[in-house]
């Protein structure tokens, strides 16, 4: 083994030495040697990640079998990594965000009874995401898909006193297994037809594999495989309808919402379809599929962060939004687009979960956005960095948002895959919904007349009080400033990762464009079929990030978002009326809306609802009628009748003997007749 393959191992094994110290040794090494521990373990993952870049930059890449775990009927199941450029993008995300939660958790858990458990949590989460992304077989991706899905269950239901975190991560993990059956089923159907579950194998089939139909319905193949693979990824990635418990999972602490819900764990999908480029492209109807599911996605879920009163919920809802727009760019075949918003997102997104849960320290755990207001003057700090995040959301030109949303936006213009209208409709419309309800939550929170420390009533609107977090201090049951009471900028702890996350934030995509869209860097990694146009009308006209963000002050996304950032200012600071009369005037419509189109409705009756009724079924008729009533009870009811029977025959009496075996002997000697 090299150095270089040492140096490879290292990357997720000290975030995992760190989570086993924190976990299994934490109250031995104390709070202190927790927090060292864990953020040691994802600083030397990072530097690691910062090596292993320079050597990929240099073009050395590398794809080998680290650990052979078995082989059986043909099949190995292995342990290898597969560095290339895709990979080490997403080991420097991943260990670069991981670190700033880490180290803006010491902040914000600071007086938590679980502070060691927590730490070992996230830690563990890392090692788990980087096992994925760094794989080279399909195993290995599963094992890391499950991980982070188990992580996750952990890390929502973190606060497991509270019933709406055991509710929360419970419906994070069913709705997930949903997906994941899918997933499943298509690397079974992988190694079934490919013979490896080894991903430079299989991609070498490809071809073959496209000619080939499924065994007993007739389907294309390589369809089948593909859609069963994005079912994975609708789960994890929550997408339409698979996106039901990621909104719920805020009910875990703020620092895991940006690791897990904005930054990583969410975009494991996309970086696997992303991975699976060689197959995507040699099925429209699964570009299709994937296309028109993350367009819904984009659309319909930022209208839901319209009528959020949650600060988190609002940032989870866009969330949702981006990861739609994403999935849009992997159905256009522009999955170098896909992966650059992927990157550019993950540093915005976990700056604004981040501010969040800044604001959320500084208003004494109260979230409700209508209880603050004017919080520029108090906070500045997480002010001027949430204002630079919203902006990069919201693709403001040179902003590091602008240049991957634009792009996403131009190869959907330019693609001609079956439902790229709908999807381009969508995606317009997105621009301005997603600056709306960026700039609303903007503006109540940090601007305008300030509404904490009083009694508050929201007539007209209906407020989830449980979807409100809770205390996590021991001790402390207090919500919300008290009378008097002003709030105060966060500590260091966290106002540094906020700080050093808004410079990505605000720059990564103006230095990375041109390699990472229109230059060799994803050469040999991502592949574009020669049907599929996915970025070469944009590369034709791109001059450079200063002329296309010059341009971009021309185009409609621009117009549109500016639009919406008005509106949203129109609304909520000069006019604050107008949107509780439009509440008024389109009840059903946001009745709609607040009940998230009633998809949590549906679910709870049919699926929860109808597991219940075939449960109470097999319990009556299967437990109750063909168990206890036939197979036991019944059992002993025949045996007791057959001795009440033969009771008639033991009587004491001779002469019932002796009259009996007369009969008997004339029965036998008149059959032994008869046959005679």
């Amino acid at each position: 083994m090299t150095d270089m393959q040492k140096l490879y191992l290292v990357v997720p094994l000290a975030p995992l030495a760190g989570a086993i110290l924190a976990g299994l040794f934490g109250k031995l090494i104390g709070r202190t040697g927790a927090h060292v521990a864990t953020i040691l373990g994802v600083a030397v993952a990072f530097i690691a990640s910062i090596y292993i870049f320079r050597d990929v930059q240099a073009g050395n890449t590398f794809n080998g079998t680290v650990y052979t775990w078995m082989e059986a009927g043909g099949l190995s199941f292995e342990v290898g990594f597969m560095i290339d450029q895709l990979t080490v993008m997403m080991m420097l995300v991943v260990t670069f965000v991981s670190l700033m939660v880490h180290i803006y958790t010491i902040g914000y858990m600071h007086e938590d009874p679980g502070y060691q458990r927590f730490f070992s949590y996230i830690s563990l989460f890392t090692f788990s995401m980087l096992m994925l992304v760094m794989s080279n077989n399909f195993l290995q991706l599963f094992f890391g898909w499950e991980a982070v899905g188990l992580v996750s269950y952990l890390l929502i239901g973190f606060w497991y006193e509270r019933p709406t975190a055991i509710y929360a991560n419970l419906k994070a993990f069913l709705v997930n297994r949903v997906g994941d059956f899918g997933f499943l089923l298509g690397i079974g159907l992988v190694a079934a037809y490919a013979g490896s579950l080894n991903y430079v194998e299989v991609f070498a089939q490809a071809s073959d594999l496209a000619t080939q139909e499924m065994a007993v319905t007739g389907w294309p193949l390589i369809t089948a495989i593909c859609i069963c693979l994005f079912i994975g990824a609708m789960g994890k990635s929550a997408q339409v309808p698979l996106h039901v418990w990621l909104p719920d999972s805020m009910e875990g602490p703020t620092p895991i919402s940006a690791l897990i819900h904005a930054a990583t764990m969410v975009t494991a999908g996309i970086f696997m379809v992303a991975r699976m480029s060689p197959l995507f492209e040699l099925s429209d109807v699964a570009l299709s599929f994937v296309l028109v599911i993350g367009a819904t996605t984009a659309l319909f879920m930022g209208f839901l962060g319209i009528v959020q009163n949650d600060i988190k919920r609002v940032v989870a809802y866009s969330t949702l939004s981006q990861l739609g727009y994403m999935t849009v760019a992997l159905g256009v075949s522009a999955y170098s687009a896909a992966v650059f918003h992927l990157m550019t997102h993950a540093f915005f997104k976990a700056l604004l979960f981040l501010g969040a849960g800044s604001v959320i320290m500084g208003m004494h755990h109260d979230q409700d956005m209508r209880n603050m207001g004017g919080l520029w003057k108090y906070m500045p700090v997480t002010w001027i960095t949430s204002l630079l995040g919203s902006l990069a959301l919201i693709g403001f030109p040179f902003f590091s948002g602008f240049y991957s949303k634009d792009s996403i936006i131009e190869a959907v213009h330019a693609s001609h895959i079956p439902g790229a209208g709908y999807a381009l409709f969508c995606v317009m419309l997105g621009v301005f919904v997603t600056a709306f309800y960026s700039f609303r939550m903007y503006f109540l929170v940090f601007h305008g007349k300030e509404r904490f420390g009083q009694a508050h009533h929201h007539d007209g609107e209906h407020h989830h009080d449980e979807h409100e977090e809770e205390d996590a201090h021991a001790g402390d049951h207090h919500h919300g400033l008290a009378p008097g009471q002003k709030p105060h900028e966060s500590p260091w702890v966290v106002t540094v990762p906020l700080l050093l996350l808004a410079i990505p934030s605000v720059l990564i995509g103006f230095f990375t464009i041109e390699p990472m869209l229109f230059g060799s860097w994803f050469d040999g990694v991502i592949f574009v079929g020669d049907n599929h146009v996915g970025l070469e009308e944009l590369a034709a006209h791109f001059h450079g990030p200063v002329a296309m963000a010059l341009h971009g002050l021309q185009t409609a996304p621009f117009w549109l978002a500016m639009g919406g950032v008005v509106v949203a200012w129109f609304f909520y600071m000069v006019k604050p009326g107008i949107p509780a009369a439009i509440q008024r005037t389109f009840k059903p419509i946001h009745t709609l809306l607040e009940n998230k189109y009633f998809f949590d409705r549906f679910n709870e009756i049919f699926f929860a609802g109808g597991a219940r009724l075939l449960g109470k079924g097999l319990w009556k008729a299967g437990d109750q009628g063909l168990i206890d009533g036939i197979a036991i009870n019944g059992t002993a009811k025949l045996v007791g009748w057959i001795a009440q029977m033969s009771r008639l025959f033991q009587t004491g009496h001779i002469y019932q003997y002796a009259f009996t075996m007369i009969i008997g002997v004339f029965i036998l000697l008149t059959f032994w007749f008869n046959r005679g």
